[in-house]
């Protein structure tokens, strides 16, 4: 699984990126993060905002920092 982080590279992206690994961890998921800074490739996966969440190319957070708890669900849907 590859888990994408998208933005800037700002406090929340950051936030965002150890809440997720933390939360695959946990899981005991195979996966790796990429984080994607490039606006144009952030606009391509569909966030219009940021800090941003995709997995394995298809978006599924955007605008906010979600807590371990909150992205278990998400990661392991998929």
């Amino acid at each position: 699984m590859k888990i994408q982080i998208l933005g800037s590279g700002c406090k929340k992206c950051n936030q965002l990126r150890e809440n997720a690994e933390a939360a695959a961890r946990e899981l005991g998921l195979d996966f790796e993060i990429e984080k994607i800074t490039d606006f144009g490739e952030i606009a391509r996966l569909g966030a219009l905002v940021t800090p941003a969440l995709a997995i394995d190319g298809r978006l599924k957070l955007a605008g906010r920092v979600a807590t371990p708890e909150e992205l278990k669900p998400i990661l392991a849907q998929g």
